[in-house]
């Protein structure tokens, strides 16, 4: 998270490893501490490439900044979600391996079951796997 989601990554810290979750944190550490987000955006996106982590989630202050950072990193789908349904189909359609949130839009209840159904849904592939493969593929 940058600094603007510190509250509700703690949260989600929490719960997930309350649940058994291994869970990485890449900052931000402290509201103090003035992270802006294309670095920890960056960083989680990074760790997914190199197989060091299977899954991200990231937070700032509405999820699309820190996403479109995360983005930039070939093989990384992140995607902005505000309700559990599209979390979902990022997974089932679009093989998200990244979910964002907006800190100052979503509140910590309905993070909690986007995260949740974020980690627990499986793509789908057949067809759709033709699909993000198009997507991985599109070049500067």
């Amino acid at each position: 998270s940058d600094h603007a989601a510190i509250e509700l990554k703690a949260c989600l810290l929490e719960h997930l490893k309350g649940k058994g979750y291994e869970c990485v944190d890449f900052g931000a550490y402290s509201p103090e501490e003035k992270v802006d987000y294309p670095i920890p955006g960056r960083k989680v996106a990074e760790a997914i490439k190199r197989g060091e982590i299977d899954k991200g989630v990231l937070v700032c202050g509405t999820g699309v900044g820190i996403s479109l950072a995360a983005n930039k990193v070939p093989g990384i789908r992140a995607c902005v979600c505000s309700e559990p349904f599209t979390a979902q189909l990022s997974v089932r359609h679009n093989n998200a391996n990244v979910l964002a949130l907006g800190a100052g839009l979503t509140g910590t209840n309905l993070a909690l079951r986007m995260v949740e159904v974020f980690l627990n849904t499986q793509f789908e592939g057949s067809y759709h796997q033709r699909r993000v493969d198009m997507v991985d593929n599109i070049q500067p």
